[in-house]
Formats: C-alpha cells, structure tokens, sequence
C-alpha cells in the first residue's frame, strides 16, 4: 500500500450527470417527484404493517424489513444525486465514498437474502401449513432479519476494504452519478485485475447464490401448488406467491445486468442509465407491486383511512 498516494486524493467528482440528461433542473423536478412517491408508498405500507393488528404475520414482518431495507437503500444515493442536480456540486469526499459504497452494497446484498428469506416463507406456508407458525415464529424471523443484514455488510465491509487498500493518485472522476464498484475500481493507481476478480467472486456469490436458493424454493411451491386439488386452493398458493416472484425478478434482473456482465470503457455509460433503474424503479415498483396484488395489503390501507376519516369527523 501506498499511504502516500492514496493521501493524494481525499475527493472524487461524480461526473455520471452529463450521461443522464442535459437539463439538471428538469432532471431534478423528475427524480424529486420520484423519490417522494418512493417514500410516500413504502411509508404508507410499513404505518398499515405497524398499525394493523390482521398484517401482525411472519409474511409482514418480512415484508416491513424489505420495505425498511429498500427506504433505506435510495438515501444512499438519491438525496446527494438530488443535491448535485440543485448546486451543480459533483464532489464526494474520500471518506463518503468509501461509506456510499459500504452502505450500498450492503443494503443490496440484505435484500437479495430477504428475498430468500421471504421465499422460505412462503415455503413453509404452502408446503408445510400446519408447522408454520412453529417454523416462522416471531423469534426465528427476527433472526433470519438480523442475519441477513449481517452476512450482507460483512460482504460489503470486504468488498469496501479491496477497494481502498488500493493507491488512488489521480485521476478523480467517477463516472457515475454515485461511487459504484467498476468506475471507481478504475481510478485506482495500480493493477486492479485481481481486486476485480475477487470483487465479482463476491457478488456472484450473493446474487446467484440467493437466486439458486430462491429458484428451489420455488420448484417444492410449485410442487405442492399442483396437488392442490381445488381450483380457487391453487390460485390462492399462486397469488401469495405472485408479488415475491415479481419483486424478485425486477431486483436480479437489474443487478445481475450491471454487477455480473463483463465490463469495457463503454459500458459505464450504460452502467449509469441503468443504475437510475435500479436505484428509482425497484422501490418504486416493489410497494407498488405488494399493494395491488395483496388484497389484505389494500383492505388494511382502506380501514386505517376509513379510521382516520372518522378521527377527524370526532
């Protein structure tokens, strides 16, 4: 390690703006409108979870963390993209970047195990009715919860720690909007080819990994859904099942397009528009998506307005 050289940079400039759009104002009315319907809706769903006594069920609690993960996610990224389109101020600190990354893809990886988690439980809900309140009790969840977000910031932490033992002397500018693995990987003033092979090992790990366990899931549902012997039983199983498979495409298929596939100079670009969906569309879909196909979800939105129309006519 060079201590020297890294001292040399203490900013970078995030200079994935110019790939977005030439009208930050423009750009900044549509991404604020975004980001406030993001909030609006996964708020709106945590109050019913937290409110409504009928979504106190291991299903919600899973899908409140999920929900909390994914919140959490876009304060990341949206707020300093937000103030760059406002001040025109592209800078990032040494020390924030380091953090942004750390906190990204921490967040990331405890949503794909979410998605696991949540898999397992509807799992357990179909193929092993009777034992579920045994299996996905209160306790077990909140363990499932916490390691998840344990084993995805231990993933992050290493991921974060290959990237700044490196050199970086100059240049300084990411090109992206936020500092991601691949446009700051290559600032750095050394060879990086195995820093970048072990950091794909990683989120190969993570992204494949969850989605091979997810699919197995998915082939013993399927199994059980079709010795179902009622018509309106297997559309039941099939719909609690929907929103999850929805969900669970929209998250690996942005993530595993941007962090899996090989890279060039070129694809950076793309990387950036891309990243604007996953970063906005998928916690903006995802309430969206629990919302309408759940209709617990939306009888619990329609009695806690009902309630509080009648508070207030009180």
């Amino acid at each position: 390690m060079h201590k020297g050289n890294i001292s040399s940079v203490t900013e970078f400039l995030l200079l994935g703006i110019s790939v977005l759009g030439k009208n930050p104002t423009l750009l900044f009315l549509i991404f604020s409108l975004l980001y406030s319907t993001i909030l609006v809706f996964n708020i709106i769903i945590m109050s019913v979870i937290l409110i409504d006594r009928t979504l106190h069920s291991p299903m919600y609690f899973l899908l409140f963390a999920f929900s909390i993960s994914e919140t959490s996610t876009t304060l990341v990224t949206i707020p300093k993209l937000l103030l760059m389109l406002l001040t025109g101020q592209q800078s990032i600190s040494f020390t924030g970047c380091a953090l942004q990354i750390f906190w990204f893809f921490g967040l990331g990886a405890n949503n794909c195990f979410l998605l696991v988690v949540m898999a397992y439980d509807r799992y357990v809900a179909i193929c092993n009715p009777l034992q579920y309140q045994v299996l996905m009790n209160h306790r077990t969840c909140a363990k499932l919860v916490a390691a998840s977000a344990v084993t995805g910031f231990l993933i992050s932490f290493s991921i974060d720690a290959l990237i700044f033992r490196l050199p970086f002397c100059g240049p300084r500018g990411v090109r992206h909007f936020f500092c991601d693995l691949s446009p700051v990987l290559r600032l750095a003033c050394t060879d990086t080819y195995m820093t970048g092979v072990v950091i794909i090992i990683l989120c190969a790990i993570v992204l494949l990994a969850t989605v091979i366990l997810i699919i197995i899931s998915y082939i013993f549902i399927l199994s059980a859904i079709l010795k179902i012997q009622s018509s309106s039983g297997r559309q039941k199983a099939f719909s609690t099942c929907a929103s999850h498979l929805t969900v669970v495409i929209t998250h690996f298929g942005c993530a595993s397009f941007v962090y899996l596939r090989p890279k060039s100079v070129s694809s950076l670009d793309q990387d950036t528009v891309i990243s604007v969906g996953y970063v906005f569309l998928s916690p903006l879909l995802n309430p969206m998506i629990y919302t309408l196909r759940n209709k617990e979800v939306k009888f619990a939105i329609k009695r806690l307005l009902r309630n509080s129309l009648c508070f207030k006519k009180l």
